[in-house]
């Protein structure tokens, strides 16, 4: 895992510009629903949101939660302080990471692809475990590896005379197992003058059955839950991308 791709830290600005307020509401309100069916008589009141990026969903989430998050990158984690005054935000690795805390909820809803082994994987579900009391709600999005498919975005965003597009192409390297590579590229333009950004990632793919074992090995129960409809509109040439929920509960 790195902290130093511009995507997260130089460029971290760009995500609140290709953020659309409505699909991000969906999402986290998606997300929210789930942990409080998933919890059913006994409400969380506190979440640790590990991976929270540039808090973006953390504005839906401290509706109904003290929330507290997680990243590991300095850029995202600027942003997501200036935009969530009212949150309190850790630098860490999900996979390493101790608080010493107990939160009635934890959840790792956009981020989990930067766990690029199986090692990586079991270390961060046992992270969220340890940061669970018990009863506690676990909630995870992935891209399991028997749905996930080799696609290609465009994104669009322009505020006060700035046009940026963004470009990713995600391709399923068959010379290396359990792994996808996203490539992004950035084209900005800012009073007539460009500027072309790249950055390219390496990110874990695993099937069901590993989630399954990881859950299992960290002491919790496991459902399914399908998420469709976020990213579609942004796929070129008419792909997919749907996306697993996976909800239980620490034992």
């Amino acid at each position: 895992m790195s902290f130093s791709w511009p995507s997260y830290n130089e460029l971290a600005w760009t995500e609140e510009l290709l953020a659309d307020p409505a699909e991000y509401e969906y999402e986290a309100g998606f997300y929210v629903d789930l942990i409080m069916r998933t919890a059913r008589d006994d409400p969380p009141r506190t979440l640790l949101h590990l991976g929270s990026g540039a808090g973006i969903h953390d504005r839906v989430f401290k509706r109904h939660f003290t929330v507290t998050g997680v990243d590991l990158s300095p850029g995202m984690l600027k942003k997501a302080r200036f935009d969530n005054p009212d949150v309190q935000y850790f630098q860490g690795d999900m996979r390493s990471i101790r608080l010493d805390r107990k939160f009635d909820a934890v959840a790792i809803p956009d981020s989990t692809d930067y766990l690029v082994t199986r090692k990586d994987l079991h270390q961060a579900v046992k992270t969220a475990a340890e940061h669970l009391r018990k009863g506690g709600v676990f909630l995870v999005t992935a891209k399991p590896k028997e749905t996930f498919q080799n696609n290609n975005f465009a994104y669009t965003g322009e505020k006060n005379g700035l046009h940026l597009t963004l470009l990713e192409n995600n391709y399923i390297n068959p010379y290396r197992p359990d792994t996808y590579e996203a490539v992004f590229v950035y084209l900005i333009r800012e009073q007539g003058e460009l500027t072309i950004h790249t950055d390219h990632h390496i990110l874990g793919l695993f099937p069901k059955w590993a989630w399954e074992q990881a859950f299992r090995d960290a002491g919790m129960d496991m459902q399914e839950t399908l998420l469709d409809g976020v990213y579609e509109r942004y796929i070129l040439d008419g792909g997919s991308y749907p996306l697993t929920v996976f909800a239980g509960k620490k034992k």
